[in-house]
């Protein structure tokens, strides 16, 4: 499948799936597996949520691909402004209700051939990277160093390999590069989804450039901190 029309099956996968999304966030419904796994699981976004407060501050901050605002309200708290972009109006409407806030404007565009209006101190991603077909990763790459400042900064967030991270009635993950989701009501799609090691991940950064860190939690998640390179004049 070309990734053009991989990408656009995916965004019509994540508008569909926006009343359901928080289900997965929150472990209910088919994502259910139990108390204890569920107080892991949120103990751990806990943990990057620390992490993210420490890293992020004070700050002019694009997050991409915001989806329902589980993030852009930890963004909100102590930040001077936040610009959040979906392809989702879906999810947007459901983010702005949630959040509420004076400092978080929302675009709906597509990342990829969004053009961001100004430079930013931080870009911010959650669950989006994992979402970029490979032969656009460093596309991608390139889209948020240019919306960054000199020497500004990257915090995102993704999954692990973690098969009890997905709906009970999901098939088996692989490193194919795609799944296949199944909505509430049964409706299917294909999506792209790519599992990075953090370390393979780090390497790979570094050398395209950026300097700082890819991290893990115990179980489901991976997170990095990244600052962008500052040459020196010609």
């Amino acid at each position: 499948m070309e990734d053009r029309q991989l990408l656009d099956e995916q965004i019509a996968y994540y508008r569909a799936r926006a009343q359901e999304y928080d289900e997965w966030f929150l472990r209910q419904g088919r994502y259910d597996r139990g108390p204890e796994h569920r107080e892991q699981w949120l103990g751990e976004v806990e943990e990057i949520a620390t992490a993210l407060r420490s890293a992020v501050d004070g700050a002019d901050v694009l997050e991409l691909a915001c989806g329902t605002g589980l993030w852009t309200r930890r963004l909100a708290e102590n930040n001077k402004r936040v610009l959040s972009v979906d392809a989702s109006p879906e999810v947007i409407a459901i983010n702005r209700e949630r959040v509420g806030s004076a400092n978080v404007e929302y675009r709906v565009a597509d990342i990829f051939s969004w053009v961001p209006p100004t430079a930013f101190d931080v870009v911010f991603f959650s669950f989006w990277l994992s979402h970029v077909p490979p032969a656009r990763f460093d596309e991608f790459w390139s889209i948020v160093k240019g919306a960054l400042k000199p020497g500004g900064r990257v915090f995102f967030i993704d999954s692990l390999m973690e098969q009890t991270s997905t709906a009970r009635d999901h098939g088996p993950l692989d490193e194919s590069g795609m799944a296949h989701r199944k909505l509430n009501d049964g409706r299917e799609f294909n999506i792209v989804k790519v599992f990075y090691q953090p370390s393979a991940l780090e390497e790979r950064l570094t050398g395209m450039g950026w300097t700082g860190w890819v991290r893990s939690t115990k179980t489901f998640f991976l997170y990095g901190y990244l600052t962008r390179s500052i040459l020196p004049p010609a």
